[in-house]
């Protein structure tokens, strides 16, 4: 896993910003952050290099485009190169995870209607056992992450002392 670089108040706040509407032009963010054109665009082209920011992207409304239907799919065991392949060759999978614990792979897809479903969980059916939830809706999409501290977490259990 990559070590976390050190962030300061700055650079948090572009982040923040940067999440939350990544067409900001380099004057607007410096604007909103209180730094100058050329402080706040060496600031980004510095945290793209570190790989803090991976890239840009447009957020789209997948019922708009068609997409009636979104849901999780579970895969079980699996031979690897075996569903990567099959991944790569469904366009529906939005995103696809491999994940631990008793199933291999969690993926999101998006499809037209419930034939459409089917016919997706068909192809990764024929590989292994397959579970399908349906997403009714989604109460968090897209949360704007800012860097992790470890002083933020805190334990839901106390420790009991020796008397």
């Amino acid at each position: 896993m990559p070590e976390a670089i050190s962030l300061d108040h700055y650079d948090t706040r572009i982040l923040a910003e940067l999440q939350a509407d990544a067409r900001l032009s380099m004057a607007e963010l410096g604007r909103r952050v209180h730094l100058s054109q050329p402080a706040v665009t060496e600031r980004v082209r510095k945290l793209e290099g570190a790989g803090v920011i991976t890239g840009y992207r447009a957020t789209v409304n997948l019922a708009a485009l068609g997409y009636g239907i979104r849901a999780m799919i579970r895969v079980g065991r699996a031979e690897y190169q075996r569903v990567v392949k099959l991944i790569q060759q469904t366009p529906e999978v939005v995103n696809a995870y491999n994940v631990t614990g008793e199933d291999s792979w969690i993926l999101e897809i998006a499809v037209i209607d419930v034939a459409h479903l089917d016919a997706v969980v068909t192809k990764f059916c024929i590989l292994t056992e397959t579970s399908t939830a349906i997403v009714l809706n989604a109460a968090r999409a897209n949360q704007a992450m800012l860097p992790a501290k470890r002083e933020d977490v805190k334990p839901t259990i106390r420790k009991v002392e020796n008397a």
